[in-house]
């Protein structure tokens, strides 16, 4: 079985089990050895991953780490474990730090079963940095993530490669991180840099307050403008396909017509929504009377509805009971104001599944 279903299949088991795991040793049994499995160590094999691991050089009496990964006889990763509830401060970790330290491992892991953090020594040689070069959510996994994690595979590991890569992936993280924080909550002087590229007065306080919701909503429509053209090409691309296909039989015209702006407005929902769901879960139809945003392409599952194609907008939201209010709009960009409500609502279908 490939690395990518046996990590979406672990995926499936953590999010099933993990209420019924009280405490760290059921974390690790239940999730992070079948995570060393997948990365094609035999965790029933001491040669290649030791429990309990100890080192004797200067180690506090009875201090060790959880697991160790051996290969051709040297530890190559150091695996720290916690609760699957508890949150991953490599503060609290210690003794990663201390082993580190004293063995010949380049690579150090810390863990609650659901959250991957994976350190190395890029600050200063043989001391474990404080923060990871990489990391991720098993429940949550991109396909660029599923990558890296192949670099770690027993039959892939090669140090050289993974410490060329770790560098960039550490700063890629973190400036991403720096990126959406100044896209939620611009920082003054990002605001003041970019304010006086189109303004030219005084940079007050006012003038700067004004400016902050702006460049919010700039960077709304941005990201908006730029979903609704790949999703645009993409159609584009797919409806060039169909149309070199020969049919015999002639079909009817739609009398359905999909415009820009109810593209423009699934594209929002899309982006309000991303933080906590899966895109491809994302899905529209459009009607004759309403353009429907579907969870899971399921009609039993509607986030939202939107109602533009009349003189006065409107969208429709759903509550627990799936009961539609429905609540008129100025314009689609009125769709920000309804984040709460979608996620809710998604979060309602998915519990009560």
């Amino acid at each position: 079985m490939e690395l990518h279903t046996q990590l979406k299949s672990l995926a499936t088991k953590v999010d099933k089990l993990k209420d019924q795991i009280t405490n760290e040793e059921s974390t690790k049994h239940a999730f992070v050895l079948p995570f060393i499995n997948i990365l094609g160590y035999d965790a029933f094999n001491p040669m290649e991953v030791v429990p309990e691991f100890t080192a004797d050089i200067g180690m506090k009496k009875g201090e060790k780490v959880d697991y160790a990964i051996y290969q051709n006889g040297e530890p190559i990763l150091i695996v720290e474990c916690k609760h699957w509830t508890s949150s991953l401060d490599v503060h609290n970790s210690a003794q990663l730090f201390r082993y580190f330290h004293v063995t010949k491992t380049r690579f150090a892991l810390l863990t609650n079963g659901i959250t991957y953090k994976f350190y190395t020594d890029l600050e200063d040689a043989n001391k474990m940095d404080e923060k990871p070069f990489f990391q991720f959510d098993i429940t949550d996994l991109k396909e660029s993530t599923i990558k890296e994690i192949e670099k770690f595979h027993k039959s892939n590991f090669d140090i050289s490669k993974i410490i060329d890569n770790a560098s960039t992936l550490k700063y890629t993280r973190e400036l991403k991180g720096v990126i959406e924080n100044e896209m939620t909550t611009p920082s003054i002087d990002l605001v003041k840099l970019l304010a006086c590229k189109v303004y030219s007065g005084r940079m007050t306080a006012s003038v700067v307050e004004e400016f902050t919701e702006i460049l919010k909503r700039a960077y709304s429509q941005l990201i908006s403008e730029k979903v609704s053209n790949r999703l645009s090409t993409a159609l584009s691309k797919e409806e060039a396909v169909q149309n070199e296909e020969v049919h015999e039989e002639v079909e009817k015209p739609s009398k359905i017509e999909t415009t820009e702006e109810e593209i423009e407005g699934y594209n929002i929902v899309l982006a309000l929504l991303r933080k906590e769901v899966a895109k491809d879960r994302i899905v529209y139809r459009d009607t004759q009377s309403y353009f429907g945003i579907l969870l899971d392409n399921n009609n039993r599952k509607p986030i939202c509805r939107l109602h533009l194609n009349g003189g006065v907008k409107y969208i429709s939201t759903f509550h627990n009971d799936r009961k539609e209010e429905k609540v008129k709009m100025e314009s689609i960009d009125d769709i920000f104001n309804f984040e709460e409500q979608l996620l809710m609502t998604v979060k309602n279908y998915d519990l009560n599944e």
